[in-house]
Parts: C-alpha cells; sequence; structure tokens
C-alpha cells in the first residue's frame, strides 16, 4: 500500500512553525510602543498612528535584506546580530529623511526551521529594534525545502516611520560651504560582501576563524559585527538643529549615495585623512589588490552615516554627537562644482 504524503514528509513541519511563533512571543512584546494594537498572530499587523501629535504627516517607508553577509554567519554558525543588520538597514534609510521609526516587520526564509538557530535570529532583530525604537509587529517565517538548503536562510524586512512635512529632509536646503560630518561605522555594515567573501574566502585563501595581522579578532568576526543603527542620536540632532542633508553609506559607498543628497551646482569634496580608515578595509583592499576608487565605491571605509549642516552649526553638533557617543569626524564642505550633476571629490 502506498504511503501517504504529508506536508511534513515534504519537508514543512507546521508545528514546528507554531513551536517557533510562540517562542519568539515573548521577545516581541519587548518592543511594543503605545501605537501597536494586535499581538503576533493575525493575518495583518495593526498600529494607530498618533494623528494628534502631527499636523501634517508623510510616512516614510524602507525595505531591505543582508545580503551574503549571511553566508559568514553561516559559517560561523552564528546568528544573533544578522537581525540588527536586517533592522539597521531599513531603519537608518528612514532616519535619513527625519523620520522616526515606527514599526518593523521580517521576513526569514529557510530550507528547514531550525528553533535555536531562528530564536538567534529573531533575538538580533528585536534588538535592532529596541536600539532603533520601534515595534517589531509582525513578520513571516517560510520553510522551503528544495529551494533553500537545509541550514541556509535568507532574510527582508520592512519599516514604516513618519515625519512632518515641514521636516522632512531632502537636502533642498544644502549650499556651498556646508559642513559634512561623517559618524563613523561598526565596520562593513551591510554591504560589499560579495566583494568582499571574493577576495578573502576564494579559492581557500582564508577561513573565516583565521586571524589575520592588524586584526585583533578573526577576519569572520570582523565581518559579522552588527551595522550601526544610529536612529536615536540623530533624532536627537534633529530636534535641536536645522540638519541639511543626512546620508547612509550603503550599497554604492561614498561616491554613488552622497550625490543623492546634493542639489545641483553642489559638490562634497572629502579630505581622505580626516578619519583613519578601520583596518579592515586596508586588509580587503590589500588581498585583493582593489583600486582606491572602486573601495569608496564599494564600502563605507569607516563612515557609515554623513549630516551635512550649516558652517556656523558644525561646532555645536560635534560637541552634541560627542556627548551622544557618537564618534564623528568633520570631513569636507560642500563646494561648487563645474560638472551637470552633484558629486564627489576625495582629496
Amino acid at each position: 500500500m502506498m504511503e501517504q504524503a504529508t506536508y511534513k514528509g515534504a519537508g514543512v513541519d507546521i508545528d514546528k512553525a507554531n513551536l517557533f511563533i510562540e517562542k519568539i512571543k515573548p521577545l516581541i512584546k519587548t518592543t511594543a510602543r503605545k501605537e501597536v494594537l494586535s499581538g503576533i498572530g493575525g493575518f495583518g499587523a495593526l498600529f494607530r498612528l498618533d494623528v494628534e501629535k502631527y499636523r501634517s504627516p508623510i510616512l516614510v517607508s524602507s525595505t531591505d535584506g543582508v545580503g551574503t553577509k549571511l553566508k559568514v554567519a553561516q559559517s560561523m554558525d552564528k546568528h544573533d546580530t544578522v537581525g540588527i543588520d536586517l533592522v539597521a538597514m531599513s531603519v537608518n534609510d528612514v532616519i535619513v529623511q527625519g523620520a522616526e521609526p515606527l514599526f518593523f516587520l521580517d521576513y526569514i526564509a529557510t530550507g528547514k526551521i531550525g528553533l535555536e538557530q531562528s530564536v538567534q535570529i529573531v533575538q538580533g532583530i528585536v534588538q535592532g529594534c529596541q536600539d532603533a525604537g520601534c515595534a517589531l509587529i509582525g513578520g513571516e517565517t517560510a520553510e522551503m525545502p528544495g529551494f533553500y538548503a537545509e541550514n541556509e536562510y535568507d532574510l527582508a524586512g520592512f519599516c514604516v516611520g513618519v515625519v512632518e512635512a515641514d521636516k522632512l529632509i531632502d537636502g533642498s536646503a544644502i549650499r556651498v560651504g556646508d559642513r559634512i560630518i561623517g559618524l563613523a561605522s561598526s565596520g562593513l555594515h551591510s554591504n560589499g560582501f560579495s566583494l568582499a567573501r571574493k577576495v578573502l574566502f576564494d579559492d581557500g585563501k582564508l577561513n573565516v576563524h583565521d586571524c589575520v595581522a592588524g586584526l585583533d579578532e578573526s577576519i569572520g568576526a570582523a565581518l559579522l559585527r552588527p551595522t550601526k543603527i544610529y536612529v536615536k542620536s540623530l533624532l536627537k540632532l534633529l530636534k535641536s538643529f536645522n540638519v541639511k542633508g543626512l546620508v547612509h553609506i550603503t550599497g554604492g559607498g561614498f561616491l554613488d549615495n552622497i550625490p543623492r543628497i546634493l542639489p545641483p551646482p553642489c559638490c562634497a569634496n572629502i579630505r581622505k585623512d580626516a578619519w583613519d580608515i578601520p583596518a579592515i578595509f586596508n586588509v580587503i583592499s590589500e588581498m585583493g589588490r582593489i583600486e582606491e576608487q572602486e573601495m569608496f565605491r564599494v564600502f563605507n571605509m569607516g563612515i557609515g552615516m554623513i549630516v551635512i549642516v550649516a558652517e556656523k552649526e558644525c561646532a555645536d553638533v560635534m560637541e552634541l554627537l560627542a556627548m551622544l557617543g557618537e564618534k564623528a569626524y568633520v570631513l569636507g564642505s560642500v563646494e561648487m562644482t563645474g560638472a551637470d550633476r552633484p558629486q564627489v571629490m576625495l582629496t
């Protein structure tokens, strides 16, 4: 007699998925805001926007993933920080337009749910939401045997924030002479990993547990440092100063991201000696024999966020950033360009 087929026999364990949800519910509750109306488990997450708090609210949304940094996490069997990366990539994009992140949703796709591994991932997501002050109000875990290998997974996230219409930051107020301030990154954050992995690990050059001259930790640990979340510091900065522009240094590095906020005919003059580039970037550059221009287009080079303010406010802004615990550098200034579109000059 032919054996009856079941979903579990095909590789999808509904009971384990339900157990996973029960395990993460207490974690998710720690991110709750007063506007959250629903718990985990509904078909849709409910969030009441406090319309009395805003005169003319604009919702700002962003979605992103972690990319091939997940390969490093899976090689090291360390999964408790990639959730921070997932949240950071979206909330940092929302804050650069002046918006406070309100809530976050996650999507975890895997070949087979491993309870311990999956809980570690959510622990990171919860930590990221706490760091950003937003609520984790929903998500989805998809078990897809045959599409992903048993121990493989991918992550995606979605964030919504809100900003007053007259507080929206779009770069239109930037003028020649404004100062460009850089906030230190924690490492690679979540960009450039396809290139980093190729030059570091292809052909067995290095193992994630190997130590390299210039680093005080393994190469894998250096790569896996979670993306810094700048939300709380920037929200405090925005309350005290007229910030003209914010730039999240992600894919495209300095060269492609900074021009996105500059109005013509402005360009950004960045002094490369204004900060010390962290050792991990030098390791990647030397092992891959990567040209400087390519490095600045792919990686954040130790600067994860750019703040543009008027020259007269620069000193006070730097003082407040130091009080907030941010390592900040005056990188350069906004200048006139003869080109037909904004660009970055590295000097």
